[in-house]
């Protein structure tokens, strides 16, 4: 054989079994994951990272997270679900209810005294939805639900432990639910973002904010607050949020049935659980940065609390009214998140 031919049949191997593994590599996915903590909080370091390094090791390289804190992808917080279910980010964490009055059904987790732990409430959630409220996370494939560990009030200056030291005091509310219920219990809610509350408190535009522990830490509101108003161990707490880890429906669709099974072993009520409990973590050592600094934790006693539970009932009743409008039954849902609050509980 000459060694032309010779050079011609390597050539044309080298071309064929080249070919052959360019189209053996596996593709790999590309996830915009976005959120509006910073990278520095413990949603992006200790809930989104490890999920995200969790499916690129279990799917062997092929799915892969570039993640956008901050809203880097732009828009505001109340944004962000109508982001992925319109495709511009891939996979969102957000608090849905920013968007006043469009997840109406879920924010029954959001009344007051309902939810006790983020573990429990957590998986709570998470069968509530599935069975009440897929309608309302149209155009996403939810991956994980959970609560926070729940919104204690702080004060500046004052020490609240009744409902008469609460009277007339300005308070910081998260949302329109929490709004309700703070003017319930005789308070005046100011809806301001959390990076604006340590700021408000010092130059006493409010007295105080309702804020879970979680936060506390990264605003330094241990060094700014004096006072801490709980319910107490076994009660359920003031207020809470509702959070969701949301896929673009399209998105998941479009991938693999291999990966689709890595992303849903990476889902579900055992998900929405881990993120539930991670939050319940986070609330002991911020609280005991406030011990250390000897400032006051004062938790409602068992008849202040049950006062407290009666000044909010208007609240549940205002809510059940909004849902029957739409054509739900408030009573009923109410009902089936107890149960399963109960359930869990227990």
């Amino acid at each position: 054989m000459s060694l032309l031919k010779t050079c011609v049949i390597f050539a044309v191997a080298a071309s064929v079994f080249g070919a052959g593994v360019a189209v053996a590599a596996p593709d790999v996915v590309i996830l915009k994951v976005a959120h509006f903590m910073p990278g520095s909080s413990n949603t992006h370091q200790k809930l989104v990272t490890p999920w995200c390094d969790k499916i690129n090791k279990e799917s062997g390289g092929r799915l892969k997270c570039q993640i956008y804190p901050s809203m880097q992808l732009g828009g505001t917080p109340a944004q962000l679900f109508d982001q992925a279910r319109d495709g511009v980010a891939d996979v969102v964490w957000t608090a849905p209810s920013y968007q006043a009055g469009r997840f109406t059904k879920t924010e029954v987790f959001e009344l007051p005294f309902m939810v006790k732990k983020a573990e429990t409430g957590s998986q709570a959630l998470w069968d509530y939805i599935q069975k009440n409220a897929l309608d309302e996370f149209k155009g996403t494939k939810l991956l994980f639900t959970h609560m926070h560990d729940g919104a204690p009030l702080h004060f500046g200056k004052k020490s609240v432990k009744n409902l008469e030291e609460l009277k007339g005091a300005k308070v910081r509310a998260p949302g329109r639910l929490a709004s309700k219920a703070l003017a319930a219990l005789g308070a005046v809610p100011v809806q301001m973002p959390a990076p604006a509350v340590p700021e408000s408190i010092a130059k006493n535009v409010v007295d105080g904010a309702s804020l879970p522990w979680e936060a506390m830490t990264g605003l330094k509101m241990q060094e700014i607050c004096k006072s801490h108003t709980e319910t107490g161990p076994g009660h359920a707490t003031i207020s809470n949020t509702f959070l969701v880890f949301a896929m673009n429906q399209a998105k998941y669709n479009s991938l693999s049935p291999e990966l689709k099974k890595v992303i849903d072993n990476n889902s579900g009520r055992e998900a929405s659980k881990t993120a539930g409990k991670l939050w319940d973590s986070f609330q002991p050592p911020a609280r005991k940065i406030a011990q250390d600094r000897n400032n006051a934790v004062n938790y409602l006693t068992e008849a202040e609390y049950k006062r407290w539970v009666k000044a909010t009932e208007s609240v549940d009743d205002e809510w059940m009214k909004e849902v029957s409008a739409k054509g739900g039954n408030g009573q009923a849902l109410i009902n089936d998140a107890k149960a399963l609050l109960k359930k869990y509980n227990d």
